[in-house]
This record gives structure tokens, C-alpha cells and sequence, in this order.
């Protein structure tokens, strides 16, 4: 295998663009070029040149391969002091002010985050009340989440996660096996609008209360972090909360000064200027 050349990868990202309009050029360069090596090795690509071959002819390879280079791994109720924050300090407080609530789940992947908040929103008495839209890039992706069919092995995991949470029942209430897997209760998603969306490069589309946009930007260079940042703000009622991944930080961004940190080791931001 040989070494994958920076001129390569952003001689890719260009033709990418030029082609199908999914700009990588501002991803982090080291991310990117992990996940290039990664299908090279998947779909045993000699070089960088012959993967660009295949997806300038292959329309459905195409789609596989972004698939693979927006891969998130996820898992429902992460980081569960995060959930419980947002139900007994977020969306009360968002509920002071308005009779109904907004969110969008921005970069939704698979859908265990949506589905997380649906139950979140279930037990609180509150979901015929929230209006939800989840975005992702990767079409097959979000087929996926609108599925909300899961491995049963991971069900163990989002179960503990569901359990520090301190949900009110047994995350097995909202699933059950079929053909050996786990097949989430479609009535929790019935208010929940599933899009395709290029953050990057789609349009603000609306305004919410709450938006969630964690473990996205971790791949994307200072710019484009601070463009996507940009977009959110513009997505946000006043006052409305952006809550980010762990690893993510609003505080060198251009618009830092419009949001107040609400809680800083969970991440979670309020817009405070338009």
C-alpha cells in the first residue's frame, strides 16, 4: 500500500466536489486522510488515483463511500449526565417561554440520538408536544435511523446508558426482537421528520429551540467549524440552546459572544444575541 500523498486527498476532495457537490476540502486533513486509508484497505484500492476512478464511474459506489467517510459510531443515552441535563434543566426551561418545542438533531447518524430524546420526551409527558428534524449527509444512513432497526448486542450497552440516565421503565419497552434484532416502537419517531442535509453547504432551513450538533464538527478544520457554527446560530430562536460533543468548543469561534455557557462540561450553549 503505498503512502497516501496530500496532493492526492485534496485532488479527491476537489473532483468530489466538482462531481456530486460534497465538499471535504475543509476536513481536518489528518481525519480524512485516516478514512481514505481505511477504504483503500476496505475495497483493496491500490492508490488514491484508483479510488477516484471508481467513484467518478460508479454512482453507487459513490454513495458507499460516503457512507464510510461520515461513519459515526453512536449509541443511545450517551454520556447520560448530558441527558439527564437536558431533561430536568433544558427542556423545562425552554418550556417556560413556549407552549411547544423545536429540535433538530444536525448530523442524526444512525438515530439513537433521536431515538433517545423521543423517549426522553415520551417519559416527560411531552412528545405530542416537540417538533423534531434529524439531518444527516449519508442518505443510507438515515434510512437507518427511519428504520430504527439496532443489533441486539448493542442494546446492552444503550441499556446501561438507559439505566444511569434514570429513565422512568426498561429500555426494552420501546423495542422488540425481530429476526434477531432490535426494532425500535415507530410511534416514538411519528413527530420526527428525517432529511437529507450537507452542513456544510445546505441552507438554514428554519429556526428551533434546541439544537444538538455533538461529535460532528470534530472533523472539520477551524473554517469550517466556524461556518457550521455560523449556520446553527442563524437556526436558533433567541435564547434557544446548541449543545455540542465533548470534545467541541464553542469558546474560539467567531460568534462565541452570542451564546452563554450553560454548562460547560456538558457542552450545552444559549444563544444570547441574533
Amino acid at each position: 500500500m503505498q503512502e497516501i500523498d496530500i496532493a492526492d486527498l485534496r485532488k479527491l476532495s476537489e473532483e468530489v466536489k466538482t462531481i456530486y457537490g460534497y465538499d471535504f476540502t475543509n476536513y481536518a486533513m489528518s481525519s480524512f486522510k485516516r478514512r481514505i486509508k481505511r477504504i483503500l484497505d476496505l475495497y483493496k484500492f491500490p492508490s488514491v488515483t484508483v479510488l477516484l476512478k471508481k467513484i467518478k464511474e460508479d454512482r453507487i459506489f459513490f454513495e458507499e463511500f460516503i457512507s464510510e467517510i461520515t461513519v459515526n459510531v453512536t449509541e443511545m443515552f450517551r454520556d447520560p449526565s448530558f441527558w439527564r441535563e437536558v431533561r430536568d434543566n433544558v427542556i423545562p426551561t425552554i418550556l417556560l417561554n413556549h407552549k411547544n418545542i423545536s429540535i433538530w438533531h444536525a448530523g442524526c447518524s444512525s438515530g439513537e440520538e433521536v431515538y433517545s430524546m423521543a423517549i426522553l420526551l415520551e417519559e416527560m409527558g411531552l412528545r405530542d408536544k416537540a417538533k423534531i428534524i434529524a439531518t444527516d449527509l449519508d442518505k443510507s444512513i438515515l434510512e437507518r435511523a427511519k428504520s430504527g432497526v439496532y443489533s441486539l448486542k448493542n442494546m446492552e450497552l444503550n441499556e446501561k446508558n438507559y439505566i444511569r440516565f434514570e429513565g422512568k421503565r426498561s429500555l426494552k419497552d420501546y423495542y422488540k426482537e425481530v429476526n434477531g434484532r432490535a426494532q425500535m416502537d415507530q410511534r416514538l419517531v411519528d413527530n420526527v421528520s428525517f432529511r437529507e442535509h450537507d452542513l456544510v453547504n445546505g441552507m438554514v432551513f428554519n429556526k428551533f429551540d434546541l439544537i444538538l450538533c455533538r461529535n460532528v464538527m470534530i472533523y472539520f478544520n477551524q473554517n469550517l467549524q466556524n461556518n457550521v457554527l455560523k449556520k446553527l446560530h442563524e437556526s436558533m430562536f433567541k435564547y434557544g440552546y446548541l449543545i455540542i460533543g465533548s470534545k467541541e468548543s464553542l469558546i474560539w469561534c467567531e460568534i462565541s459572544n452570542k451564546f452563554i455557557v450553560v454548562n460547560n462540561e456538558e457542552k450545552i450553549y444559549k444563544k444570547i444575541k441574533d
